[in-house]
């Protein structure tokens, strides 16, 4: 009888503390992260600012919940008892005076560390301090942790990931677990129930299709990020997301290219995490990152990835099923001159063999929504004829009659 304890104990103790939180992100998660336009250049006012924009800017009406430091929040050394410590200058109110802040006006709050013993920018990392720091983030009342993987050394990522999952789930409050390896050790494979996304490529930076290199790694623009990997949406689903890094929209490329990488963002069931300084963001980028048609896409309950479907002549079409039967359906201009196009729908039928979905345009007819002029444009039974500027999109909705 007492070996029988025992092991019921140890099987218990396994079942309760090696696995992630579950219920948390069914649906890719919309939000801010400091990095792409502040680096480690952070603090307290900033962050309350961003998060009052949330608010005066109709975002949290939109969706976005998630407001996240990204590394430079501590400082340099931690203290006595080894706990971290929110950099005096910076936050000198702290992290939890911080959380309860964002958390007044409806938000979440999110932070960041490194599964290594420094994170990218110098400061103290994680590594033999999982689940101190995790009792920490807890008692912040912490939202949503980005874990970062510099200064790693001879670490196995996996081993290490889990590690913190297990810390965060022993401190017994709910975090989403954003892993952040940057897709080097093919995280699609064993993340599902470690976190709640990963990284699937190394660094986005804010534009279309180039790539800048940093000695040993390179950032990627939208469309090299795109590219990067063509056969990951199978691993992706309600609860575990291919993250393919925050969005560079506001950030210095034109309307149209942020319009192309929103809406792509979304047809990938990528998380949404905007990477701007809201509090000086223009109209026009406001009124793409607040698109509720083109978000709906993103927050589809089917949670399947979106696809490629065509790739000819610089103009790229995608689909993603969603649920009632409905198919979103993204044109991109890829070439530096206005396209016309004339799709003729009864030339063409298009399916998901992945989940089983089929669709016969010629038997079956849909309504089309477009869902950046929020406009209905007709239906399947006419041709779709339409003008689409350089790198610009066309974004669809397609309705069962």
């Amino acid at each position: 009888m007492k070996k029988l304890v025992v092991v019921f104990l140890v099987l218990f103790s396994i079942n309760t503390f090696s696995q992630k939180f579950e219920g948390l992100a069914e649906t890719p998660p919309l939000g801010w992260n400091s990095w792409n336009t502040f680096a480690t250049d952070i603090n307290e006012e900033l962050v309350k600012g961003i998060a009052d924009k949330f608010i005066e800017l109709g975002l949290k009406d939109a969706g976005y919940e998630y407001i996240v430091l990204d590394d430079g929040w501590m400082a340099k050394e931690r203290d006595a008892n080894g706990n971290l410590v929110a950099d005096p200058i910076k936050f000198p109110s702290g992290m939890k005076a911080l959380a309860d802040y964002i958390h007044s006006k409806g938000l979440k709050f999110g932070i960041y560390n490194c599964a290594g013993s420094k994170t990218c920018g110098g400061y103290p990392g994680s590594r033999g301090f999982e689940y101190q720091d995790a009792r920490l983030y807890a008692s912040w009342d912490v939202d949503y942790l980005k874990y970062d993987w510099c200064n790693t050394e001879k670490l196995n990522a996996e081993g290490a990931y889990m590690t913190m999952r297990d810390a965060l789930k022993k401190a017994g409050r709910p975090i989403v677990f954003s892993i952040c390896e940057w897709g080097d050790n093919e995280p699609w494979k064993w993340a599902k129930d470690v976190g709640h996304s990963w990284r699937a490529t190394g660094d986005i930076i804010n534009c279309w299709d180039c790539e800048i290199g940093h000695g040993s790694w390179s950032s990627k623009g939208v469309w090299k990020i795109i590219n990067l990997r063509e056969d990951l949406r199978k691993f992706a689903g309600p609860g575990h997301w291919n993250d393919y890094d925050m969005m560079e929209v506001g950030n210095g490329m034109t309307d149209a290219e942020d319009r192309s990488h929103f809406a792509m963002w979304s047809m990938l069931a990528s998380p949404l995490i905007m990477g701007n300084d809201l509090r000086t963001a223009s109209k026009e980028t406001i009124k793409t990152l607040a698109n509720k048609e083109v978000i709906a896409v993103n927050q589809d309950k089917l949670g399947i990835q979106g696809f490629r479907y065509s790739n000819e002549n610089n103009f790229e079409i995608w689909l993603k099923p969603l649920e009632n039967d409905a198919w979103a359906m993204t044109f991109v201009n890829m070439s530096d001159a206005t396209k016309r196009i004339d799709f003729d729908w009864m030339k063409h039928g298009f399916g998901d063999d992945l989940n089983g979905k089929w669709v016969d345009l010629k038997q079956q007819k849909f309504n089309i929504r477009d869902l950046y002029n929020h406009k209905n444009i007709g239906d399947t039974a006419s041709n779709l004829k339409a003008e689409i500027g350089s790198h610009d999109v066309l974004m669809l909705k397609l309705v069962k009659k």
